[in-house]
């Protein structure tokens, strides 16, 4: 035991930060029965750094690696509450988990308060000291070096039809001219052309740089998901019968992602109005 309290606390003493999101995963409204700010209370009271996930200091906000994620463990059931909270780093990894607290008080806020505060006791062994490790941690970074793809040029390349398209010859004892330009054919082909890609002048686009930053790209079936530095998935894209054209859906965004001149754009109509948006996407 005194193992494994001593190893808990290294591992927290390397990190400044505890990140307290305002609403918990399974509850339906923001700090439902004072469970966040009853959870940032009792880090700081352990003498741990606290701040909200909407409110982070620049440094944090910079480098997540700095901090710690609090999730509350519910594993309530119909006569007593039952929680827990984990801490996770900026790779998802678990770092540390306190005890199972337990209530079985009727009133939901008294009972999550009482099995909070029994969860912390388990931190009462700790005795935390931030190190400065984390400090040393590398931010992540985007680069745009070496992002563009070199398409290799074939080692030699002979047309299959060597005869030159106009022969003429111009002497004395010579003239004489024949065009072998092919002739345009009175044949309708019965193959549809495949829809073209919007042009930068048929839509409006938006200059600014995109919100969602540097998007990297996660081969799946049928296609690719983008996703940001946090790691969070921005957009799902589905492959088309066109090259470089997806179908695009998100959390809340449905369109298309399209590559044109080197560049490539998410579209969507918004309020029956066409918006498109230039994407950083690395493959």
């Amino acid at each position: 035991m005194v193992s494994l309290i001593g190893m808990a606390q290294e591992q927290l003493n390397d990190y400044k930060y505890i990140i307290i999101p305002k609403k918990f995963d399974g509850f339906k409204k923001v700090n439902q029965y004072q469970t966040s700010t009853l959870v940032k209370y009792l880090f700081t009271e352990e003498g741990f750094q606290t701040v909200y996930e909407d409110e982070l200091p620049s440094e944090l906000n910079n480098n997540r690696c700095l901090g710690l994620t609090a999730n509350l463990i519910d594993d309530s059931s119909m006569f007593s509450t039952k929680t827990s909270v984990v801490l996770e780093n900026c790779k998802g990894e678990e770092v540390y988990a306190t005890a199972v607290g337990k209530s079985k008080e009727k009133d939901y806020k008294s009972a999550y308060g009482e099995a909070l505060r029994n969860a912390f006791k388990s931190l009462n062994t700790v005795s935390y000291s931030y190190n400065g490790k984390a400090d040393k941690t590398e931010p992540v970074t985007v680069s745009m070096q070496n992002d563009v793809k070199q398409i290799e040029k074939p080692e030699s390349y002979e047309p299959k039809n060597k005869q030159p398209m106009v022969q003429q010859e111009a002497t004395r004892e010579n003239q004489s001219y024949k065009d072998n330009r092919p002739k345009p054919s009175n044949l309708k082909s019965s193959v549809q052309a495949p829809p073209a890609v919007p042009t930068a002048s048929s839509v409006v686009i938006n200059a600014e740089k995109s919100a969602k930053g540097a998007l990297y790209a996660q081969e799946i079936p049928n296609g690719f998901q983008l996703v940001d530095s946090t790691p969070k998935i921005q957009l799902k894209i589905f492959k088309t019968s066109l090259p470089n054209y997806f179908i695009a859906e998100g959390d809340s965004e449905n369109g298309v992602v399209y590559e044109q001149g080197g560049k490539w754009f998410f579209e969507q109509y918004v309020d029956g109005k066409l918006k498109t948006e230039e994407l950083t996407v690395k493959f």
